[in-house]
């Protein structure tokens, strides 16, 4: 059989006024990850435009430190994506900023001893105070004993609670605890003892407050949503634990005797390189041989760092989806039920 290898030629980009859809458009006719970080965006928008589907995002990396923190509220009011799995820290770190505090632009060439001598924490070149990453510990501790410790919670059940607790409190509409508590996005963190938020969990304990997050729970309550839905698409920034917590699934619901036949699309955007053989890093394609990801799922990897792809990449779906209309589901979580249906 004769395959015609060269039947379409790269485009070079022309430079002229473009918004950055446009320029995402153009990219997707040059090569190497430009086009893959067009492609990533051509996925996402048919993922949106797919009826009955499910998008669920991972959050890894230090997003919300480094200023990705009102995009990832973005997707979220604007139901770009159905559900968040996210590390502790970057919830942590948003909490931090929807009660008034900040980060600020630092340097990586700077004395760490003299940085640690004046109380100032460093993340690359973002600053905080970590006096003021203290209180928050303080205050995550208080806001824990408030709640009824004879049962346990999801780790969804506590940052449902937390953003309504920061709503109350009259934080920034920006925060993604916030955004998701009012807009009823379900997010877990799977790691939660690994984060500040599982540090101020410890403070109360010590106190004679221990609040149970059951963690188990949380992996039976995010295999209900991909139980319950038609088809699901996942977005990975970055690896780590929230991309395995949403990876196995697939491989939970057939163990139950639910075979959905792996994520039918998947989009990741890492630094992180195959060859290692880490999680952050393999490929999509190695996800198909443990029956996560479909194998006939539109896949697309971008290798790059989340902070310049994130505002190019939501930046064109602001564009092209400004008019909208999606059919996504809603959640109405009944003790350790879930009930969902799309609209």
């Amino acid at each position: 059989m004769h395959i015609d290898y060269l039947n379409k030629q790269t485009s070079p980009i022309t430079i002229g006024e473009k918004s950055v859809g446009e320029l995402s458009k153009a990219m997707l006719g040059t090569g190497f990850q430009g086009r893959k970080l067009a492609e990533s965006i051509e996925t996402w928008t048919q993922m949106l435009a797919e009826k009955n589907l499910t998008i669920f995002l991972g959050l890894s990396g230090a997003m919300v430190p480094g200023g990705m923190r009102k995009i990832i509220a973005y997707l979220i009011k604007k139901r770009l994506i159905d559900c968040l799995v996210s590390t502790g820290a970057n919830i942590f770190h948003d909490c931090h900023e929807a009660l008034g505090r900040k980060h600020y632009i630092g340097s990586h060439l700077v004395d760490d001893g003299d940085l640690f001598k004046h109380g100032i924490d460093r993340m690359y070149d973002v600053f905080a105070r970590e006096e003021e990453f203290r209180n928050a510990d303080h205050l995550l501790a208080d806001f824990a004993s408030t709640l009824d410790l004879s049962k346990s919670y999801s780790s969804r059940e506590f940052i449902h609670l937390l953003g309504k607790e920061l709503a109350g409190k009259g934080g920034d509409r920006d925060s993604i605890t916030v955004s998701a508590f009012e807009h009823r996005i379900p997010v877990f963190i799977p790691a939660i003892c690994d984060s500040s938020i599982g540090i101020g969990l410890l403070v109360a304990r010590r106190k004679g407050n221990p609040l149970i997050i059951d963690q188990i729970k949380d992996v039976d309550e995010v295999t209900q949503i991909v139980e319950n839905s038609s088809k699901t698409g996942v977005i990975y920034i970055g690896g780590g634990v929230p991309k395995n917590f949403i990876q196995q699934t697939e491989v939970i619901t057939s163990i139950l005797g639910r075979n959905i036949g792996g994520h039918s699309y998947a989009i990741q955007y890492t630094v992180d390189a195959p060859h290692w053989g880490g999680l952050s890093g393999c490929t999509l394609d190695e996800a198909v041989s443990w029956g996560k990801i479909s194998p006939a799922a539109k896949k697309v990897q971008v290798f790059v760092d989340a902070t310049i792809a994130l505002p190019i990449v939501v930046h064109a779906l602001h564009e092209r989806t400004k008019d909208l209309m999606r059919i996504r589901p809603e959640f109405d979580w009944d003790e350790d039920k879930l009930y969902m249906e799309y609209k």
